[in-house]
């Protein structure tokens, strides 16, 4: 789309030029840690399939967590340093292959996450009205992938909610199905999720944890939240916060668990008030199978015990509860790209302190940082020290003189895209997106509305391009 110089710092020693594959916190630290070194020079060019940066951070992040979602403007400094070039709407397998991209550039970080979402592996899972959270996540957020019609049609009759699982995202997707109209008006959803859900008839949400409160992996401030909701009671039964020896002893040696529970048991006295909303936490309890014929009508769960290395089992105790929507938020899992390995079992590429291995040997020239290298744990800054240890294993490997400026095949990446019929979106293309997000938005007194489909992002490249000429 529009044009950019190739990027890297004027110097007789030629850069060293690195492709991150992935635009999220992951390749955009990536793509800082490289750059904040000064021992070896580096052009980087930071690819995307979507033509917005980001990743998670904003198609991840819930609308209603406006200070997280505002990590982007930390981001955003980095796709501003020269030695760095953003390269989106291009797809590794589509526009190009990962053979093609190590023979262009002189090494590729892959940082491309952990996009597939666990199944519960229960009956009944595939009945409308059973949903992925990525599914809901990525609509409420405005992926332009999301299925909008599929969620909404979930979303069209759910008085009764049912989240499947006790992280960070669960408790998000929690949050935002309790929250009024009122409160999300202020958030960058695009005008029909709000729409949608305004009109969504949801009257209770219950969220269920296999194990108990002390295997929880939410964070205390996303646990908090819950209690500032503007027509929701936060509802926990005393009985579950009764722990045992191995319980309390995982408590006692981690100020995240004893936090945690801290302030469940605060909440262990609430009751609830007519008109607010229901929000229940109930630990101990896993779905053995979803109930229903047209779509979703209930839950069976059955009540568990959890041993002392944390393992749940089931002990034949079940009941039915109504549910018109189940979300499941029970993980995530990394898929390969062409000619990249991958260990299927742990959906994560095969390496070593990042670098990729290829039948157990390392691949000279490739690394992998973020949930592609890891598996889908921690928080967005845990990506920077990830980053930073990936980076540092790159920048050893050209000491040693594993890697060398000119090993790629010296033809500028951007310039053979075009040439192949791909339409890359750079970084002033992706400005011209934020600056038509920011003017959506103000037609309604918001700071921001995203733009969630394939075709408006790039007419407000193409508009922005065409008022240039």
């Amino acid at each position: 789309m529009s044009v950019e110089e190739d990027p890297g710092p004027p110097s007789s020693v030629p850069p060293l030029r690195v492709a991150v594959v992935g635009a999220g916190p992951a390749g955009i630290y990536a793509a800082e840690a490289l750059t904040r070194q000064d021992d070896v020079p580096v052009a980087v060019d930071l690819l995307d399939r979507l033509p917005t940066p980001f990743g998670l951070v904003r198609h991840g992040i819930a609308p209603d967590h406006p200070k997280m979602r505002a990590i982007r403007d930390t981001l955003h400094r980095a796709l501003d340093h020269p030695s760095v070039r953003f390269v989106g709407n291009v797809e590794v397998g589509r526009d190009l292959d990962c053979a093609d991209l190590a023979r262009t550039v002189d090494a590729v970080v892959y940082t491309y996450g952990a996009a597939l979402d666990r199944h519960l592996a229960i009956p009944g899972e595939e009945l409308p009205g059973s949903l992925a959270a990525t599914d809901l996540v990525a609509w409420y957020t405005g992926h332009p992938d999301a299925d909008r019609a599929r969620v909404e049609a979930a979303l069209a009759g759910a008085r009764s909610v049912v989240v499947v699982g006790v992280g960070n995202v669960a408790l998000d997707v929690a949050r935002v199905l309790a929250r009024t109209p009122a409160e999300l008006e202020p958030t960058d959803m695009p005008q029909h999720v709000l729409d949608a859900l305004a009109a969504a008839p949801v009257g209770s949400v219950t969220v269920l944890g296999r194990r108990g409160p002390a295997h929880a992996t939410f964070t205390t401030q996303e646990l908090r939240e819950l209690d500032e909701l503007a027509q929701a009671t936060v509802l926990v039964d005393p009985a579950d916060l009764e722990l045992d020896p191995a319980a309390e002893e995982r408590a006692a040696a981690d100020r995240v668990v004893s936090r945690n529970l801290a302030v469940l048991r605060e909440w262990a006295g609430h009751t609830l008030e007519p008109g607010r909303t229901p929000l229940r936490l109930r630990f101990y309890t896993r779905p053995v199978r979803l109930v229903g014929e047209e779509r979703v009508t209930g839950v069976e769960v059955e009540r568990t015990v959890v041993d002392a290395e944390g393992r749940a089992s089931g002990t034949g105790e079940l009941e039915v509860l109504p549910a018109d929507l189940v979300v499941r938020s029970v993980g995530y899992r990394g898929s390969g790209l062409p000619h990249l390995p991958l260990d299927e079992r742990r959906g994560t590429v095969p390496n070593e302190g990042g670098r990729v291995l290829r039948d157990g040997q390392r691949a000279p020239g490739e690394y992998v940082a973020g949930w592609i290298k890891r598996g889908p744990t921690g928080v967005v800054g845990t990506n920077k020290h990830d980053a930073r240890e990936t980076v540092a294993a790159l920048l050893e490997d050209v000491a040693a003189g594993v890697l060398r400026p000119g090993r790629g095949g010296g033809d500028d990446l951007v310039s053979e895209l075009r040439a192949n019929g791909a339409d890359p979106v750079l970084l002033e293309d992706w400005r011209a997106i934020d600056a038509a997000e920011v003017a959506l938005g103000a037609t309604r007194g918001r700071a921001r509305t995203t733009l969630h489909e394939w075709e408006s992002l790039l007419a407000a490249v193409k508009e922005a391009a065409a008022r240039a000429r």
